[in-house]
């Protein structure tokens, strides 16, 4: 099954003038007799190899495994990060993936936003900074021991992070938040600024590009930008799953460890994830059409939490018996 299923998707990606042969004889460098072997069934293709010429050709793994077991399907996965050019890596790999997705402006991604969606940090230096530095003192065991301040992130980190960051606003976004979004960021320039790491300058120059962020997301649903919609929803724990639905495929993404994800475009498993994140929006509240009064109930409790972070390191700094 898996030989069919290959034969006839490589069949549908041959370069023109290519023979089938030609290019399984290519990608996976043997000889032409041999991969003419594979291509008449005469031999079969390995699991490496069947692998090898779905990533070559960005053939998804569900269309090689097809079943008719529903409880199995097959997924791709993240490489890990373990270092700064792994984290430089990973940003670079998805932007070459969603900037493959044709017609961007027609498609809808939904982000279940248990934490500020990354793209938004990715595009402020100072928040991607911060985010990479909580990032790389957790994944990078030979990570300097260095404070925030010392931190330079290297060059390459630095651009694909910002071309990543750009391709967010290609997209119509619907995206799930409850005021709990915020609060890994905050609990992450707590515990840094407490342990030395974060000065209270550098804490209070993160907190104000928060603010600013907070206030740009409040600002761009308040103008009608039909690019986002946010809804919040105050039963459900968001997860950071995304559905991307495009005219030629949809993907779902679901988190596996910090930042790595499992992604499949099995179509029953993303018609099931997007049944749950409309029931999830079924139970919100979608602050672009609320009144102003909903919306600044929202934002206030959000930059509520901000505010009540700096009054804590300024107490702390104020009793700092030490």
């Amino acid at each position: 099954m898996i030989d069919y299923n290959l034969i006839q998707e490589l069949n549908k990606h041959l370069s023109k003038g290519k023979s089938l042969n030609d290019t399984i004889s290519e990608v996976l460098d043997i000889s032409y007799d041999a991969a003419h072997r594979r291509a008449s069934g005469k031999s079969k293709f390995s699991l490496e190899e069947g692998i090898s010429l779905s990533k070559h050709f960005g053939i998804s793994l569900d269309k090689l495994f097809k079943t008719n077991d529903r409880d199995f399907i097959a997924v791709e996965k993240t490489a890990q990060i373990n270092n700064e050019e792994d984290l430089a890596s990973y940003y670079n790999r998805s932007f070459k993936e969603i900037s493959a997705i044709p017609n961007k402006q027609q498609c809808q991604l939904f982000y279940s936003a248990k934490d500020i969606p990354i793209f938004y940090t990715l595009s402020n230096e100072i928040l991607n900074k911060f985010k990479s530095f909580v990032w790389l003192k957790i994944l990078d065991t030979s990570f300097p021991h260095i404070t925030f301040s010392d931190y330079t992130p290297i060059p390459q980190l630095k651009k694909a992070a910002e071309n990543l960051g750009t391709l967010y606003d290609n997209f119509k976004r619907v995206e799930i938040w409850d005021i709990t979004t915020i609060n890994s960021l905050l609990k992450q320039i707590h515990f840094y600024f407490l342990s030395q790491e974060l000065s209270h300058k550098d804490a209070f120059k993160i907190t104000t590009e928060l603010k600013s962020l907070v206030l740009d997301i409040e600002q761009k649903i308040n103008t009608n930008d039909e690019r986002l919609s946010i809804y919040h929803n105050e039963l459900l724990l968001m997860n950071n799953s995304v559905l991307i639905n495009s005219e030629q495929a949809n993907f779902f993404y679901t988190p596996f460890t910090m930042l790595s994800y499992y992604k499949t475009n099995d179509k029953q498993t993303y018609q099931e994830a997007e049944l749950f994140f409309q029931k999830q929006l079924s139970s919100s509240k979608m602050l672009n059409t609320s009144g102003a009064k909903e919306q600044k109930t929202f934002f206030n409790k959000i930059h509520g939490k901000i505010d009540a972070l700096e009054q804590l390191i300024r107490a702390t700094l104020t009793l700092d018996f030490q």
